[in-house]
């Protein structure tokens, strides 16, 4: 399939932003973000706006156009990884943070009425993966995408 680097960028774009719309519906739904969750959305909130800054310089100048999607596929593979850990946290294959273990660290009451979100347990699978697989998944797919459009000459 013949992918150019501006329809790399707009791919990139579309899918990045329908993901981070879909863990803000379902947060909604009430299924509450930990800290894990909620770092691994930084990554879409670079990627939306670089891919689409980007595909704007993509006609005019290949070089930063495929600057910029080597430099997404840095991002969309950091976070992948960063999905992975968060993943395996879950399906307790390694420990997660200190801070995402759900305890209250010295055993004082907290002052707020907010939920505990714990790291180590996934709020909801997915054709048995957990939002953070998906997360994995998508990031590593978006980054074979950059990946191949960078590899193209405009």
């Amino acid at each position: 399939m013949m992918i150019t680097q501006r329809s790399a960028l707009l791919i990139i774009f579309i899918v990045s932003l329908l993901t981070i719309i879909g863990a803000f519906l379902f947060q909604w739904a009430g299924y509450a973000p930990c800290p894990l969750c909620l770092q691994q959305r930084w990554a879409y909130y670079a990627v939306i706006p670089l891919s689409l800054i980007f595909a704007g310089i993509a006609r005019s100048n290949a070089g930063i156009a495929r600057f910029g999607l080597l430099l997404l596929a840095l991002i969309l593979i950091a976070n992948s990884i960063f999905g992975i850990y968060h993943a395996g946290a879950e399906w307790k294959f390694w420990p997660g943070p200190d801070t995402c273990g759900g305890a209250l660290g010295d055993g004082l009451p907290t002052l707020t009425n907010e939920p505990v979100v714990r790291c180590d347990e996934a709020a909801i699978r997915i054709l048995g993966l957990s939002l953070a697989g998906w997360n994995a998944v998508i990031c590593a797919a978006l980054a074979a995408v950059a990946l191949r459009g960078a590899s193209r000459h405009g």
